[in-house]
């Protein structure tokens, strides 16, 4: 009996195929002259039962909406206005702040259970305060029960790598214009051995008593005669000229300093003192990111509790764990161990040097700028690792878990497209695709500081945990 005669015509005419799958196949298929295209395709959720669930259960929930309370959530965070209202004293400013408080980066962690550059920021936080005569004194307080251990998150603040913040230090205040709630970071001591890489020298000492004494009211006075400066208007400005605002500053920077130099000039301060101010901002390209942070901080919490809004708020990781916090979730942490960054390393060390994955920093990319905007700023790969294509081929991935672009920040390179502004924790379940983060690297000992930068993924179950209290929340 004859073959069909559409059989006959598929066998003899030109094969084409189409893998889905695994690459391998259809490397296999090309290198035989087979005309073939690769489609990337992934099961839901990485074909996990229990999340494919959950995902259902909250699409098909009616006890909220979700969409429309993800569209209110994107909506606040697209409409803030973050702008820098003045500096003040972490006691006096801070909401919560006490004298015997130390605010550290990342979700709750102990003393006992902190990595070697957190302790080391702790222990130079309590001589810096006169709470402490040297290390063995402030580790011993550290571990007395005497000293309150809290994140910054807890108190609208933020602080890069350890992130400690105590009572007696300047902290930048930025105002949200448009809701009305602020944020605080402490100002940026610069790169290499500084207290938030966990060194504690009388060097590091030393430089944060100046910032204290004479950086902090200097600039608080210019900004008096300045008025509000406006961060949003900053950073649409940064992204046009290669910084992405996490780990590539330079423009920003540049930007403050022509702001307030104008200002600086007319004060009555010693003409030494002024020369310093701007000696030590021109020399600190990372001065900037301490102003980025709030900036991203007050414009997200905005978005914070709203019911059913499984929009991210916060991810933040203290050496120990990581963690993110959900709209729709209020105040709860899901945490996981923190990861070691994939990174480039200053000369004389590797990767064994490493600590674990530090610091509030990725609150820029919560907010959609930092490493969902590397397109903007190819020149971040020197600093990071990788290549200019890596740094666009980043920030395309991030549209695929976010709900919408900015309206004010935009990428040249993109043919200025917004940058991806709003995660969506279904989103980055459903599609495994995991929030792009880059970052500086610590020491894993007390006291040595800075060595090196690099990019960094965060742990998958903290979005799995999430996902399924959302569910069994809302479900």
């Amino acid at each position: 009996m004859s073959e069909p005669k559409a059989v006959l015509e598929l066998f003899n005419s030109e094969l084409k195929a189409v893998n889905m799958g695994l690459e391998s196949f259809a490397e296999t298929l090309l290198k035989e002259q087979v005309p073939t295209v690769q489609v990337d395709w992934r099961p839901p959720a990485g074909g996990d039962p229990d999340l494919i669930n959950a995902l259902d259960r909250i699409e098909k929930t009616t006890k909220v909406d979700v969409e429309a309370a993800n569209a209110e959530a994107v909506d606040r965070i697209l409409k803030g206005k973050p702008v820098v209202v003045g500096i003040g004293k972490a006691l006096d400013v801070v909401p919560g702040m006490r004298e015997n408080l130390i605010l550290h980066a990342g979700p709750p962690v102990t003393w006992d259970r902190m990595c070697g550059p957190m302790r080391g920021a702790v222990i130079g936080g309590l001589i810096y305060e006169g709470l402490a005569a040297g290390r063995k004194e402030a580790e011993d307080l550290a571990a007395s029960g005497k000293i309150d251990f809290e994140p910054c998150h807890h108190h609208a603040a933020v602080g890069p790598m350890a992130g400690i913040m105590t009572s007696r230090m300047p902290v930048w205040i930025v105002e949200n214009q448009t809701y009305g709630n602020k944020a605080y970071a402490t100002l940026n001591e610069g790169l290499g051995k500084v207290l938030r890489y966990g060194a504690f020298s009388d060097e590091v000492l030393d430089r944060l008593r100046w910032m204290e004494d004479v950086l902090a009211p200097i600039l608080n006075k210019a900004i008096t005669l300045h008025g509000p400066i406006d961060m949003r208007g900053i950073i649409a400005q940064i992204l046009q000229m290669g910084d992405e605002g996490h780990n590539r500053n330079r423009a920003g920077t540049s930007i403050v300093i022509r702001e307030l130099a104008p200002h600086l000039v007319m004060l009555d301060d010693s003409r030494e003192q002024i020369a310093e101010v701007l000696s030590f901002l021109n020399s600190n390209d990372h001065f900037f990111l301490n102003l980025t942070m709030p900036a991203s901080k007050s414009v997200v919490d905005a978005a914070a509790g709203i019911e059913g809004s499984t929009v991210i708020t916060a991810m933040a990781r203290n050496g120990t764990d990581f963690g993110i916090r959900i709209s729709g979730l209020a105040d709860q942490w899901f945490t996981r161990p923190a990861g070691i960054v994939d990174g480039l390393y200053l000369p004389g060390f590797t990767a064994e040097d490493a600590a674990p994955d530090i610091g509030d920093s990725v609150i820029t990319e919560t907010a959609g700028i930092g490493g969902f905007a590397m397109a903007a700023a190819p020149a971040i790969v020197k600093f990071v690792g990788g290549s200019p294509a890596d740094a666009i081929a980043f920030t395309e991935k991030m549209y695929e878990i976010t709900l919408s672009e900015s309206d004010f920040y935009k990428i040249p390179v993109l043919d200025f497209r917004g940058t991806p502004t709003g995660i969506d924790l279904m989103k980055v379940v459903d599609k495994a695709i995991y929030p792009v983060i880059n970052t500086g690297i610590a020491h894993k000992e007390p006291g040595v500081g800075m060595v090196g930068a690099g990019l960094v993924k965060p742990p998958e179950n903290c979005f799995a945990d999430a996902l399924k209290a959302f569910a069994e929340h809302y479900g």
